[in-house]
């Protein structure tokens, strides 16, 4: 579970520096690092999606296809279950927190409103699903800047109550990485397109993803997230 390792040090690392420096961090350096971020999170999600994809053009096209519907019918059964409804309820819910905190904020304020933004994030979703199928998920790289970047911000309102959210970050990230490891032999024992069909798909919610961090649409992540379960069993089935 080298990921949400990663992730929890640098919500660490982040909340540390603003204690220390006590300043938050500029405008300008936060958009370039937007940028950056943005432009990785691209290269990431797309080189998984193509590795993803083999055989001739014919069979790159039939899974390429596969996973374009796993994703429409993903869509229609997330917004049947809410599940950007319930994600957007969660930022609110934090929004809420730091517009009603005091000069005295409360330790529990900070832990639970930092846990809820870097848990419910699509990251630390899709990161762990690729890291329970396929080791170790260098998106989590990214995820650690962003968190980093979001604690130091946080920090300053709530206090040090939200760099102890890490534990709770490591602990939701490393049970979905165990559940989807204990699912991934299932999987390979049937077939290697099986799992292909998941990265490939996860490879265009992160590139989704980065459409966010970029700013150039809104997209309804938590919405698609049933895409990653219905990719396998529409490869099965086709």
């Amino acid at each position: 579970m080298l990921g949400p390792l990663i992730n929890s040090a640098g919500i660490v690392l982040g909340g540390l520096l603003a204690l220390v420096l006590k300043e938050p961090v500029s405008v300008t350096i936060q958009s370039r690092m937007k940028i950056i971020l943005g432009v990785c999170t691209v290269a990431y999600g797309l080189r998984l999606t193509v590795a993803s994809l083999n055989g001739s053009l014919v069979q790159v096209l039939k899974q390429l296809a596969i996973v374009l519907l796993a994703m429409t019918l993903g869509k229609l059964a997330g917004k049947l279950l809410r599940l950007q409804t319930l994600s957007n309820a969660i930022g609110q819910f934090a929004s809420r927190q730091i517009a009603a905190a005091g000069s005295r904020p409360q330790f529990n304020e900070g832990f639970q409103v930092a846990t809820a933004l870097f848990c419910a994030a699509p990251l630390a979703i899709l990161g762990s699903v690729q890291e329970g199928l396929n080791g170790f998920a260098k998106v989590f790289y990214i995820k650690a800047v962003m968190d980093g970047m979001a604690t130091m911000a946080f920090v300053a309102t709530f206090g040090w109550g939200v760099i102890v959210s890490a534990i709770s970050v490591l602990a939701w990230q490393g049970a979905i990485i165990r559940c989807v490891a204990l699912l991934e032999p299932a999987l390979q024992h049937q077939a290697q397109p099986l799992i292909d069909s998941v990265n490939a798909t996860n490879g265009l919610l992160i590139f989704c993803v980065a459409l966010i961090i970029l700013q150039l649409k809104k997209v309804a992540i938590a919405d698609y997230l049933p895409s990653l379960a219905l990719a396998p069993l529409l490869t099965w089935c086709l």
